[in-house]
This record gives structure tokens, sequence and C-alpha cells, in this order.
């Protein structure tokens, strides 16, 4: 299965970008994945930058596409149950799952809608760039848990 991660704006933060690549490329063995960014709004007025932040999302997902929305008021799941879902996700034949991290307003209502699933990464707030490092994570650790291998042991 590919997983793909669809995020808005790029990461500005050498570090964060470090930290992402050292994931992505401890998941190469585990998943095919992708990463699509896309162009943030402006920021000045919220509900426009939201607008349009979501109009660019929806144009990367093909119609009926399996998706994933993070948003802080979805579902919170411990790193076993996400293991569990991406594997019945990957058992019900889907080719490809695409994540979507929405941008520092979240998204309009029609991605909500449309996600098969609304995950929350916790009730805390994090930084924006921060959601990817967490994500990718926890794709990881997903990964080794299914294949039964030790992660911090």
């Amino acid at each position: 299965m590919i997983v793909r991660l669809i995020a808005v704006d790029r990461i500005r933060t050498p570090y964060v970008a470090r930290a992402c690549e050292d994931f992505r490329a401890r998941l190469r063995p585990y998943y095919a994945y992708d990463e699509i960014e896309v162009r943030a709004g402006n920021g000045k007025d919220p509900s426009a930058t939201v607008r349009d932040e979501t109009e660019r999302i929806a144009r990367q997902l093909g119609d009926g596409e399996r998706y994933w929305l993070l948003d802080r008021s979805g579902t919170q799941l411990s790193s076993e149950a996400l293991a569990r879902r991406l594997d019945a996700v990957a058992r019900d034949g889907a080719q490809r799952l695409t994540l979507v991290i929405g941008g520092t307003f979240g998204t309009g209502k029609t991605l909500r809608e449309r996600a098969e699933f609304v995950w929350s990464l916790s009730d805390l707030t994090f930084l924006h760039e921060w959601a990817r490092i967490i994500v990718l994570e926890q794709l990881y650790r997903a990964a080794k848990i299914l294949r039964n291998e030790p992660y911090h042991h």
C-alpha cells in the first residue's frame, strides 16, 4: 500500500526537515511513501485562507480516494490502534491511503465530511510543522508493531 501525505506549506525549520527525512527513510522498508505540499494561503483572512488551502488539497484528491484528515477534533488513537487501522485499510485492498494535514486555521467542512476517518494526534496544540514529524513517526511505529519488531525496547 502507498501512504501519501498532503500537507499545507513546506517545512522551513532545518531540524524539523531533518527529523522528517529521518522518518521517511525509516518508513521506506515498510510502505511506499509519497508527500505533496500545497501552497499556504496568505493568512491575512482566516476564512479565505481555509477556503484556498481546502481547494488546493481537494485538487490533489481523486474521486472516491480514501483519505484521513488530521484535525484536533478527531479521534485519538493509541499506536497499537493506529497499526490495526492501517492494517485493516491494507487488507481491505486499498492501493493508497492519503493523510491530509491542513493549515494553521484547519480545513474546510467539505474535506472533513469526505474523510474516511478524522484523526487527532492529541488534545495538545502543536506547531504545524511538528504534526508532520509526529505522523511520520507514528506511521513508522505502526509498521514496526504490525511486524512484531522492537521499536523502543
